[in-house]
């Protein structure tokens, strides 16, 4: 089984505490990305990313800077690298080394950059929404670039199940059609003046518990899921379909 997470715009790059690493499996196409990237002027960056002026000098400077090999010395180990809303229900930072051990193999981050992360795969700071309309190559954007790799990536795995704990904005990057595998996308809803609804920060931080649920039980399967009740969530069968089991909390 993998679980899948999106990656965060925040990141925090002091060094993790933990000395293990691993080097992204797809760096040569990340080459390729940052040197289509860098050369985009401030105010290109500012158009193609829709940010602030400040916002595309620093990420044009990251890029200006980003370069392989990585080490300790110059990138972080991703679990502990993304500091985001669901890394914040994560809480990568206390996690133990059995736990960690077991998120290598059973736990991947969807990345615009890097594209398929493990926890302890090295990067370097950036900024590269998959969403974003980057040509590169033949590839009119950056799902044509990845989807075809990160599927066929996915399905070299073993186990026949994947959890999509990922945004729709990087799920994408996954191809369905030529996925060997099941899919489970668990949804995660709270009480709002008496009706259930998605709300999108709250959601955020249940599916990195999820993720840390899965990690410190060790969930190997779609039926282990059902158990999670972490932050007063509980899963409600009458809302439930076989592939997108929903958890809801009561208003607080």
């Amino acid at each position: 089984m993998i679980a899948l997470l999106s990656p965060s715009k925040s990141m925090d790059m002091e060094p993790a505490k933990v000395s293990g690493f691993s080097q992204p499996q797809f760096i040569d196409r990340s080459k390729k990305l940052v040197g289509q990237v860098k050369k985009f002027t401030t105010e290109e960056l500012m158009e193609f990313m829709a940010i602030s002026e400040k916002l595309a000098i620093l990420n044009r400077n990251r890029f200006r800077e980003w370069k392989p090999p990585f080490s300790t010395d110059n990138a972080k180990q991703a679990l502990f690298a993304f500091t985001g809303d669901v890394y914040e229900g994560l809480h990568s930072n206390s996690l133990g080394k059995s736990d960690i051990v077991f998120a290598q193999d059973h736990l991947r981050i969807l990345s615009g950059l890097y594209g398929l992360l493990r926890p302890l795969d090295l990067i370097q700071p950036y900024r590269l929404e998959m969403g974003r309309p980057l040509e590169m190559r033949g590839a009119k954007n950056l799902y044509e670039f990845w989807k075809p790799v990160l599927t066929e990536e996915l399905n070299r795995n073993e186990g026949d199940l994947i959890v999509n704990l990922a945004s729709n904005e990087y799920s994408k990057a996954i191809d369905r059609r030529t996925l060997d595998k099941s899919m489970v996308s668990p949804v995660f809803k709270d009480e709002k003046n008496g009706t259930f609804k998605i709300i999108s920060f709250f959601a955020k931080k249940a599916r990195g518990a999820m993720a840390r649920f899965i990690i410190q039980e060790r969930i190997t399967d779609a039926a282990g899921l059902l158990d999670f009740a972490e932050d007063g969530y509980r899963y409600s069968p009458e809302l439930s379909t076989a592939d997108q089991p929903v958890f809801t909390r009561p208003e607080r």
